[in-house]
């Protein structure tokens, strides 16, 4: 899993047939890259993420072939840091 911060969302008008009901959002990774995620939960912007990538992203989909690559699965509330 990524864990990241969304900061923008990406605004399309056509879309494939096959892409389900969610929101592209452009997430910054914590080792500072940038991703586009599909969002089925209703992010926002600023809201703290956790991202699966790859045929574990496709394949949460039931019923369809999706293509999704990067899927947001979870928003973070807080985390719990050690420091050392």
């Amino acid at each position: 899993m990524i864990q990241g911060r969304v900061i923008g969302k990406i605004w399309s008008s056509r879309r494939v047939a096959s892409l389900p009901p969610g929101a592209l959002l452009e997430v910054e990774t914590d080792g500072g890259g940038r991703l586009i995620a599909f969002d089925p939960l209703g992010c926002n912007t600023g809201e703290a993420v956790l991202i699966t990538q790859g045929s574990v992203a496709a394949g949460y989909f039931t019923g369809r072939t999706a293509p999704v690559d990067a899927l947001i699965i979870g928003s973070i509330d807080e985390t719990n840091e050690v420091n050392s």
